[in-house]
Parts: structure tokens; sequence; C-alpha cells
């Protein structure tokens, strides 16, 4: 018996929040992004998930908050942070990041993914703990995964000719919860 799960922003998350680097790092933010649309598609058969993959819109961005700094960040300055990542990230050449796990494999709180990171059209082999908690009516999943820009061909934001920059690893989370079938 096959089944598959759809998911996308109305079940749950998925988040990216960067760090500062740099010689002037404490003028920067440490910022949440939200990304907005989102469909993630889990396989099963007999009972298990066999496969899972995560296309994101990259053009769904919107920065949430920003953390640290001099002073917090304005409507401008959020728009302009997501000007420069969509630059950055080439979203009209490359306008979807994809996650593929063709290899899943139970864990004690729940599974591995092991597969393949797409990100500005280049490929590399990623794994993430994906996290599960029985909520009664529902699956509750939840992960937390490091990515390093720079091996996707991503420049990480800077200014002030560098003493002030995004840093190269991000952390990606996300969480969502499926119902159980009846």
């Amino acid at each position: 018996m096959t089944d598959v799960w759809t998911l996308d922003a109305a079940e749950g998350e998925l988040f990216i929040h960067t760090g500062v680097s740099g010689r002037a790092a404490r003028m920067g933010h440490r910022l949440t992004i939200a990304m907005k649309r989102w469909q993630a598609t889990v396989s099963w058969a007999h009972g298990r998930p066999v496969t899972a993959e995560l296309v994101v819109a990259v053009d769904s961005f919107e920065v949430r908050s920003g953390e640290g700094g001099v002073k917090g960040l304005s409507g401008a300055e959020k728009a302009m942070v997501k000007s420069n990542a969509l630059k950055s990230l080439g979203a009209n050449r490359y306008p979807q990041i994809r996650f593929e796990a063709d290899q899943i494999d139970e864990i004690d709180d729940g599974y591995r993914l092991t597969g393949t990171l797409r990100v500005r059209g280049k490929a590399r082999a990623h794994a993430v703990e994906l996290r599960t908690e029985d909520l009664g009516d529902a699956w509750r999943m939840s992960t937390e995964s490091v990515v390093r820009q720079t091996a996707y061909g991503v420049k990480p934001f800077s200014m002030l000719l560098g003493a002030m920059q995004v840093a190269d690893e991000v952390t990606v989370s996300f969480t969502a919860a499926h119902p159980k079938d009846g």
C-alpha cells in the first residue's frame, strides 16, 4: 500500500536564520527569514516513509525579524535585505530550492533523510534528522539543518568592504503537523 502526504505553509513553517561575521559584525542583524511558499511531499510504503521532497519558492522570502545591530530593521531595510538576497540566490535564474531524500532511515526520535540539496543550480549531498512527535490526532515533524552558502555558489552579502557580512553558514528550521488518518 502506498500513501502520499503533501504539506505546505498552511501546515507548517520554514525559516532561515542568518548570522553576521566580520570586524563590524556587531553592527549587523541576525535575521529570521520566513519562506512563505513551499511544498513537502512524502511517499509511504508499508507504513514507512520511502521518499521525501521539499520544494521552496525562492521569491517567497520574507524578513520576519532582525536581532542585534545598531537599530531595528525598518520596512525599507527589510525590502533591501530581500532584494540583496534574491540577487545572491540568483532567484530569476534559479526560482526553486529543492531537497530530495532518496534514503530514509528510522532513528530514535524520527527519521534521518539523506539525499540531494539543490540551491542556485548546484547539487550537493545533504542529510537531515527529522524529529517526529505524536500529538494524538496528528504527527508533528521538525528539524534544523545547517547549510553553507558558498558550497552552493551563493556569495554571502557583505558591506563596509567586507567588515560586515552575512555568515556563510545559515540554519534552516522546519516544523509541520500532519493529521493522522481516521
